[in-house]
């Protein structure tokens, strides 16, 4: 008889158990319950939480729906750019859920299907970009990338908060073209560089001609700094400019002798 009653006290208190499991529900912070009754959705009372939820069993059913920012992979996609070049492109898309219910009703797999949209669009987008706008312009691509995706999206109660492009990788004869059309840039900008240098500095040594010419002393100061320089260093032979009036002056004396 007491065994009886055991058995009967413990399979009393499973039924219970297995009642409060199904009436009672506990959802955190960030989490949204779907509440199906008798198969429909409410539009004023479908969506509870968060804290404690009484459903009624066998009638009510709870889908749970998390509204913290999912972080998803999209995987490498193969790509024709505008100028006919194949390149590899993978990103990342920020997105949440804004409307449980919709998110539950409007669309099987939401997490799926923002998948997917984001790789279809990620080669429709950078299809319609040369190599170089792809390589430069990734701000812009991307502001356009989640405006795309989010108008896509939107139906179903997700919104896109931001969308990256991570990584594009190009093939080995494209990454060569690169590096010599980049080497050539550096030597077109150095010889640029050097070039202005010698316009500066032949456009200083005219205004100091200008001036010397105007002063002999000053040429006459020059030649004796000049020769100063040279006396410093140490040189095996020296040569001396003579000026151009005296050598004239010795060139006509030996005209006269001959």
């Amino acid at each position: 008889m007491g065994q009886m009653f055991a058995t009967s006290v413990l399979f009393t208190a499973v039924i219970a158990i297995f009642i409060l499991y199904n009436i009672v529900k506990i959802l955190k912070q960030y989490e949204r319950g779907v509440i199906f009754t008798l198969g429909k959705v409410s539009l004023t009372h479908g969506v509870k939480g968060p804290g404690i939820i009484f459903l009624w069993p066998g009638i009510q059913k709870m889908v749970r729906v998390g509204l913290r920012t999912v972080t998803m992979d999209v995987p490498s996609q193969d790509i024709i750019t505008k100028d006919n070049v194949t390149v590899k492109v993978n990103a990342v898309v920020y997105f949440r859920v804004i409307d449980p219910r919709k998110a539950i009703i409007e669309v099987e797999d939401f997490y799926y299907a923002t998948s997917l949209i984001s790789q279809t669009t990620l080669r429709s987008i950078l299809g319609q970009n040369a190599l170089d706008d792809l390589l430069s312009n990734r701000e812009s691509i991307n502001a356009e990338l989640q405006k795309v995706i989010d108008l896509q999206t939107e139906p179903w109660g997700v919104k896109v908060t931001a969308v990256e492009v991570k990584n594009v990788d190009l093939p080995v004869e494209m990454q060569r073209a690169i590096a010599i059309q980049a080497q050539a840039e550096r030597e077109r900008r150095a010889k640029i560089i050097h070039a202005e240098g010698e316009l500066q500095a032949s456009a200083k040594l005219s205004e100091a001609a200008a001036v010397m010419s105007k002063n002999p002393m000053a040429l006459q100061l020059r030649y004796l700094q000049t020769l100063t320089e040279i006396g410093t260093e140490k040189n095996t032979t020296i040569v001396f400019p003579l000026p151009i009036d005296l050598v004239t002056a010795f060139l006509k004396m030996a005209e006269k002798k001959d």
